[in-house]
């Protein structure tokens, strides 16, 4: 009742979902930083997820994950597995009882696959976006593989929720967490869309500028932000960051990110 896409891009590893079904991403996405990502789905059995990412920390590629998985699960006919390896090698199961169109497609560095989609156009659109893709981020190129995926037929129910999870080792908040970007729209007339808004939202709250882009604090433009915090009613740009969840994008007096001055100057009064 889905369609998803697990992937590997460099040093991140991540997967995309959109279903007709309530908080999907509660249970297909799971990913590891130089493990891998699993997509569990059709009539799901959460505990591929774990139990997958464990077999592939233990050294098994991808197909051998599927096999080891679809070998120990009963209901293997309703199933559908997606998986991605530590190098980028990739597998899938489509079991022969999942509702039609279902299948999937397994390229270098991903697994695109489906179940009650409007046929196999969806899960072509997944992985030509993947491969057409290369030079963007990962989390941009698995939105653009949802977009894709829905404009080609989607899900034959219709939307409801959608997820992406990308990690990264240390790349997520405060370099002390490996969730680089871990957002779920739970319950939405265009979950794709949202999902792109609340990414935008994400990447403006904790995405980092390359320092030599940030702008020197000369006297003009540290009297204008001087003024704005004292409007504010803040003593520091340190302090109103913290409130405005933009912490991790203040650092030191002599320079400031943009997204920074540009969310500032949004502020009123």
């Amino acid at each position: 009742m889905t369609y998803s896409i697990v992937a590997r891009d460099g040093e991140q590893w991540g997967v995309a979902v959109q279903s007709k079904f309530l908080a999907v991403g509660s249970v297909v996405p799971w990913a590891e930083p130089h493990v891998g990502a699993v997509a569990t789905q059709a009539y799901a059995n959460p505990r591929h997820g774990p139990r997958g990412l464990e077999l592939l920390a233990q050294g098994l590629d991808a197909e051998q994950v599927v096999a080891r998985l679809v070998a120990e699960d009963e209901g293997r006919d309703e199933r559908q597995i997606g998986i991605v390896d530590a190098a980028g090698g990739s597998a899938a199961w489509t079991g022969p009882a999942c509702p039609k169109w279902a299948g999937h497609r397994t390229g270098a560095g991903y697994a695109a696959q489906g179940n009650i989609l409007a046929g196999r156009d969806t899960v072509d659109a997944l992985a030509e976006t993947f491969e057409g893709s290369a030079a963007r981020p990962l989390a941009e190129r698995l939105l653009d593989c949802l977009a894709a995926a829905q404009a080609a037929g989607g899900d034959r129910r219709g939307q409801q929720s959608a997820s992406l999870l990308v990690v990264e080792r240390d790349g997520g908040y405060a370099k002390l967490s490996d969730s680089l970007v871990d957002l779920r729209v739970d319950d939405h007339e265009r979950p794709i869309e949202e999902l792109r808004r609340l990414h935008a939202l994400h990447e403006r709250l904790f995405r980092e500028t390359p320092r030599d882009r940030w702008l020197p604090l000369d006297r003009e433009l540290a009297e204008e932000v001087r003024a704005r915090l004292s409007r504010l009613g803040y003593s520091s740009l340190e302090e109103w960051a913290g409130v405005a969840n933009l912490e991790e994008r203040v650092d030191g007096e002599d320079a400031i990110d943009p997204v920074v001055l540009a969310a500032l100057r949004e502020e009123q009064p």
